[in-house]
C-alpha cells in the first residue's frame, strides 16, 4: 500500500483516516461493511478531556439549535397570526370600498344636479348684474 493508515492515507479507508485529531486514533474497516471502527492509543490519555470538551461543545451546540428552533416557530406562529390580520384587513378595506362605491352611486345624481343649480343660479346673477350697469 501507498499509503499508512496511522498517518492518513485515505484510499483503504475511504478516507476517513484524514479525519483523525491526534496520533492516538487510527481508523481500520469493520469485517465486510461501511462501517469504521476507532482505535485509541492508551499512550495518548489527554483524549478523556478532548471528548469531554466536545461533549460540552456538542451540548452548547444543541441548546443553540433548540433556541433556533423555538425562535423559528415562535417566528413562523407570528408569521401567521400577521398574514390573518392582513387577510382580515384586506376584506375590511374591500368591504368599505364597496359601501363607499354604492353610496357615491346612491348621492351620486344629487351632487350633479346641485352643481348644475349652483351654475344656473352664477349665470342668472351675472345676467342681472350686467342688467343693472348696462343703464
Amino acid at each position: 500500500m501507498a499509503s499508512n493508515p496511522q498517518r492518513g492515507g485515505g484510499s483503504l479507508y475511504g478516507g476517513a483516516a484524514l479525519y483523525r485529531s491526534r496520533d492516538g486514533l487510527s481508523t481500520r474497516n469493520a469485517t465486510g461493511s461501511e462501517e469504521i471502527q476507532l482505535r485509541i492509543d492508551p499512550m495518548h490519555s489527554d483524549l478523556d478531556d478532548e471528548i469531554t470538551g466536545l461533549h460540552g461543545q456538542v451540548r452548547q451546540l444543541k441548546n443553540i439549535a433548540q433556541e433556533i428552533g423555538s425562535e423559528a416557530k415562535f417566528q413562523r406562529d407570528f408569521l401567521d397570526e400577521l398574514q390573518i390580520t392582513l387577510m382580515r384587513a384586506q376584506a375590511g378595506v374591500k368591504n368599505n370600498i364597496r359601501k363607499l362605491n354604492m353610496s357615491i352611486i346612491r348621492s351620486g345624481n344629487n351632487h350633479i344636479m346641485h352643481v348644475v343649480l349652483f351654475a344656473l343660479l352664477c349665470f342668472f346673477i351675472l345676467y342681472m348684474w350686467t342688467k343693472m350697469f348696462k343703464r
